[in-house]
């Protein structure tokens, strides 16, 4: 009986950001915000199929090029990722901090006639999760920016390391806060990361400490994402502490860019070591 009335909890909770949400700055929080009713309509704010139109075959064609066949998707978030490359052919396991993206996931796979290999675990603690080494990590989504505090940040970032073949790679995107945070642009052009029709994500409130995030979707319903708002160069120097040496940086899937113009900037970081350490970084 007690289990039964938490999963009825569960199924019905909504978000708790207290009296001060511009307060809730805390990297845990993340597990009271994807609650089951954001989980479900989570789809409908990426589309699966818009999505896949607008980053083609970047991430697959990035894998392939460093030779990697095995892939932990650390943010599997509703398994768009590791179904595509499942899909491509790649050995996937999935993992997420959400029970209930998990669960989405696993009949998103379910839907597509494949079974995905889920994890449920905290990146903090990744290597207490997950056995063996890996080709490749992607961790994508903006779900890095979950983390609010730099000691964490850290530990996350050798946690991936550790996990990693001695030439696998780090395949991590962000939001690009530096055009939020010094008011450049014209805000998100949801062109190529959320792509659904009738869903709007927007930022609410944004200062250097904290990003929050409002969705409303077509059925009325609105829920909210605290999150991190890291800068670009912020983010590539975290990696070079941890030990990767080769960051290339694109912005919305591209090589060139203007600082401020992508949407998104996805970091690719080489484990391996090289005698060159400079670093090849197309945007200006």
């Amino acid at each position: 009986m007690g289990n039964e009335q938490n999963v009825a909890t569960m199924a019905n909770q909504e978000q708790e950001f207290g009296e001060e949400p511009l307060e809730v700055r805390e990297s845990g929080h993340y597990q009271d915000e994807y609650i089951k009713g954001f989980a479900e309509r989570w789809d409908d704010l990426i589309d699966w199929d818009g999505r896949a139109a607008s980053e083609g075959d970047f991430f697959i064609d990035v894998l392939r090029q460093h030779g990697a066949k095995h892939v932990l998707d650390v943010a599997a978030g509703t398994g768009f990722h590791s179904v595509r490359l499942q899909e491509a052919g790649f050995d996937v396991v999935s993992v997420d901090g959400s029970p209930n993206m998990l669960a989405k996931a696993f009949a998103n796979g379910r839907k597509r006639g494949m079974i995905l290999r889920t994890v449920h675990s905290d990146w903090r603690w990744l290597s207490r999760d997950i056995v063996g080494r890996y080709d490749a990590i992607i961790c994508l989504g903006n779900s890095f920016t979950h983390l609010f505090d730099e000691n964490q940040r850290h530990r996350v970032l050798a946690e991936f390391y550790s996990v990693l073949a001695h030439d696998g790679i780090l395949i991590l995107d962000q939001r690009n806060y530096d055009a939020l945070l010094d008011n450049q642009g014209d805000g998100p052009s949801h062109q190529y990361y959320y792509c659904g029709d009738d869903v709007k994500a927007e930022p609410e409130h944004v200062d250097e400490g904290l990003a929050r995030f409002r969705y409303t979707f077509a059925d009325g319903s609105v829920f909210h994402l605290n999150m991190f708002p890291l800068r670009r160069d912020y983010v590539r120097g975290l990696m070079r502490e941890a030990g990767f040496q080769q960051i290339d940086t694109y912005g919305d899937f591209q090589e060139s860019y203007k600082h401020y113009d992508p949407d998104f900037f996805i970091h690719v970081a080489q484990k391996a070591w090289t005698e060159d350490e400079e670093d090849q970084d197309g945007g200006q």
